[in-house]
């Protein structure tokens, strides 16, 4: 791709050594982290489910970009919807009013349980969503224990970070007191396999000899994410629900990834154990690429917080609601729910067939688009395969996929694409990580 004029009369270098060496030489180290090629991979430009590079190529995205692209890149009436409302008032800050954020509070609240008054505050990001949400619990409950759990991630702030039960994401700097974590029922890799009840009992025993027996809340990803796409198995969020609560503490449930139709059978994953949460953390896909957040709490929870100010400079941006609006409709419209349900059953069927033909491959997983595939060794040890996942990540990229390296040993490919991809992007999928997996025969 060449160089262009921007309107403001600067210009965009597109080169190669360009964008890797401003990003090397402006960004800070904290920015430059999170690169996960060998070779940097620079985007153009995107269309539904597919992405192509500064060169031109196309690539499946099995990514979203990291979950944000819930309806599909640059989707023509979430785009028309922001720019209407851009040209009018690109933002308004929530101390004025604004007809947009009010109306995506009221239908965020029709998408939850009925029989409760839901409301809705608006934040930029998933992590700063996650920080109220736990202020939230603190000031209703009036007590300061926080039980998440281990492998959960909830954002790299203070607050979402000391929640964060992966070592990689937790950095040596002191963080929040009072948080406590519990075994995650992992059936893969847990210590108690598929046994519900004792992720139960070890939930009673974290609440009975790490905090004081009240606590403020029990925060929870019904699907974690970037932890390995690690389903709560039925009925353990109800258990582990009904234990907090005795306890004193709110049911926080964070949908940032697993939200808006993703897993196809509900469209919020909590519904699937029958639970109804005290507050739900929504992000990622509800903006489609706007910067967009929400914590969305039964309305008694979040009224003992109105004595204080809570500021977030660009929540309820009425652009990035515009498009969070447009969202809705478009997964109601387009039938994305359904679709990520069907084209999702495929998808995982495929990687289990791969993982008939690849030994590397230890557990194959998910629930609607959110899949993955663990690497191992060994799969009688079950050691975890870091290299093969990181050599068989890099050649998915070369076979024309964008995936995920995740896990807490970074031995889980992830794939969580836009919810537009179609069947017929299935065979080239499974024929690509095909492809990919021979690499390490070689």
């Amino acid at each position: 791709m060449t160089e262009h004029t921007a309107t403001d009369g600067g210009r965009t270098d597109w080169s190669t050594e360009g964008v890797v060496g401003r990003r090397n030489r402006y960004y800070a180290a904290t920015q430059r982290k999170f690169a996960p090629y060998q070779t940097p991979l620079i985007i153009a430009r995107g269309e539904g489910q597919y992405l192509w590079d500064e060169e031109g190529n196309r690539l499946t995205d099995l990514l979203a970009m990291n979950l944000c692209i819930s309806v599909g890149h640059a989707h023509p009436k979430v785009n028309q919807a922001a720019r209407e409302q851009a040209d009018q008032l690109p933002h308004c800050t929530t101390m004025f009013y604004h007809p947009v954020p009010a109306h995506l509070a009221e239908e965020l609240a029709a998408t939850m349980p009925p029989g409760h008054e839901w409301v809705a505050h608006f934040t930029n990001s998933g992590a700063e969503a996650i920080d109220l949400a736990l202020m939230m619990a603190r000031t209703y409950s009036g007590n300061s224990d926080i039980i998440a759990l281990q492998g959960g991630y909830h954002g790299p702030t203070y607050g979402a970070q000391s929640v964060t039960g992966i070592s990689a994401m937790r950095h040596d700097v002191g963080l929040l007191g009072g948080v406590h974590f519990a075994p995650a029922p992992n059936a893969y890799r847990g210590a108690h396999g598929d046994d519900v009840g004792a992720y139960l009992l070890g939930l009673d025993e974290t609440i009975f000899y790490a905090t004081t027996g009240k606590l403020a809340g029990m925060i929870i990803e019904p699907v974690q994410g970037y932890g390995g796409i690690i389903a709560m198995p039925d009925g353990y969020m109800s258990g582990a629900f009904e234990r907090v609560r005795a306890a004193g503490g709110l049911a926080i449930v964070d949908e940032v990834q697993s939200g808006f139709g993703r897993t196809g059978d509900h469209f919020w994953a909590f519904e699937r154990d029958g639970v109804v949460p005290d507050i739900v953390v929504m992000a990622k896909g509800i903006g489609n690429g706007y910067p967009l957040a929400a914590v969305v709490a039964r309305r008694e929870i979040a009224e003992p917080m109105e004595e204080k100010i809570v500021f977030h400079t660009y929540g309820s941006n009425p652009m990035s609601c515009a498009a969070g609006r447009a969202v809705l409709q478009v997964i109601e419209s387009e039938g994305l729910q359904e679709n990520a349900r069907t084209v999702g059953a495929k998808l995982l069927q495929g990687l289990h067939d791969l993982q008939q033909k690849h030994p590397v491959i230890g557990d194959v997983r998910g629930r609607g688009l959110m899949t993955a595939i663990e690497l191992v060794r060994d799969r009688g040890t079950k050691e975890p395969g870091t290299e093969e996942t990181a050599a068989v990540f890099e050649q998915t990229r070369r076979e024309g996929l964008v995936v995920s390296k995740s896990g807490p040993s970074r031995s889980v490919l992830r794939m969580v694409p836009p919810l537009c991809l179609q069947m017929e992007d299935v065979d080239h999928v499974i024929d690509a990580l095909d492809r990919s997996f021979r690499v390490l025969e070689n």
